[in-house]
């Protein structure tokens, strides 16, 4: 096995984040103040996913204080804790860079995954 890949496998997180693009996450990151340490969590939607194994990334977009605010997180850097999924969203694009120009509600809602409950 190459040195590199062997690094790479080292530093993924062993679960596997099921997110995609549409989805309303919380995002649980760690966060240095002085000599502590606590979690602070950042609410929104993904509008990207790329990367390829441990240098895969999320972009989230929220509005805050009426002014779009977009966070890069590595998914599998020590600094994110955990990555909570609020609520499922279906789209049809890989990207939903449409939503920067979008103002209000419309920037923050996408068409809800409508679940089939088998009987």
């Amino acid at each position: 096995m190459n040195k590199i890949q062997q690094i790479h496998r080292e530093n993924m997180k062993p679960e596997a984040l099921d997110v995609n693009v549409g989805d309303t996450v919380k995002v649980h990151s760690r966060v240095l103040e002085g000599g502590k340490e606590r979690i602070q969590i950042y609410a929104g939607i993904v509008i990207a996913r790329q990367g390829i194994g441990v240098s895969q990334n999320l972009t989230v977009r929220k509005i805050s204080y009426g002014e779009g605010v977009e966070r890069v997180f590595p998914i599998h850097s020590p600094k994110v804790a955990k990555v909570e999924v609020t609520k499922r969203g279906q789209v049809r694009r890989a990207k939903l860079n449409y939503l920067r120009k979008r103002q209000g509600k419309d920037a923050t809602t996408v068409k809800e995954v409508s679940r089939v409950v088998p009987a």
